[in-house]
């Protein structure tokens, strides 16, 4: 069990048949997720096939989380919040510059910290994809655009992933202030994993 400070990130093996679960200690968080095959971190998390093969934009209970070679890395299995974006993508210093202007430029980024952290188990900048954003609100308008609401999550809600092989997972606690993804006031999230039974 480990507790992640907002701007924080955390990285584990999750073997298959074991669990992580995630959980929004005080609502209203964002939690930049990231996932590989532990054997072959190329085979990575795919939203571009994720989102086609289930048909869905979002993810919830039952959404299976395709790799690039179409591999199952891990299952939603259990989800008290209902709907997870997997397409407004992470933070990063660029595109905080872009978005919010100059003075973002030296603010923590959720690209940032998957660097730092995945280093810890050989992940690098080549292997960094697009991410899935458990708990984050991103509407998608009805011409196509994309917008940053308020979560969706409250205290205690949590999403928990089932490995269908042994995966690790990435995850940068995202520290964003300049949009309401966290409620404009990034809280701490708590990461539990259990070992297959």
């Amino acid at each position: 069990m480990t507790v992640v400070p907002a701007g924080e990130g955390f990285v584990g093996l999750v073997r298959a048949g074991g669990t992580v679960r995630i959980i929004d200690l005080e609502g209203n968080q964002a939690a930049d997720t990231l996932l590989y095959d532990a054997h072959d971190l190329d085979n990575r998390y795919s939203a571009f096939d994720t989102i086609r093969e289930q048909r869905s934009a979002y993810l919830t209970t039952g959404s299976q989380l395709l790799s690039t070679e179409l591999d199952v890395l891990m299952t939603l299995t259990a989800d008290t919040v209902g709907r997870h974006d997997t397409i407004g993508g992470a933070c990063s210093q660029e595109s905080n510059v872009l978005r919010y202007g100059e003075h973002t430029r030296h603010m923590h980024a959720c690209r940032e910290t998957f660097l730092r952290t995945g280093a810890q188990v050989g992940i690098g900048a080549r292997q960094l994809t697009h991410n899935i954003n458990f708990f984050m609100n991103v509407p998608v308008t009805s011409d196509g655009g994309l917008s940053f609401a308020d979560g969706l999550s409250s205290p205690g809600q949590y999403v928990e992933l089932t490995a269908e092989r042994d995966v690790f997972v990435l995850i940068s606690n995202c520290p964003q202030l300049n949009n309401p993804c966290n409620g404009w006031n990034p809280t701490p999230i708590q990461v539990v994993v259990r070992e297959p039974a």
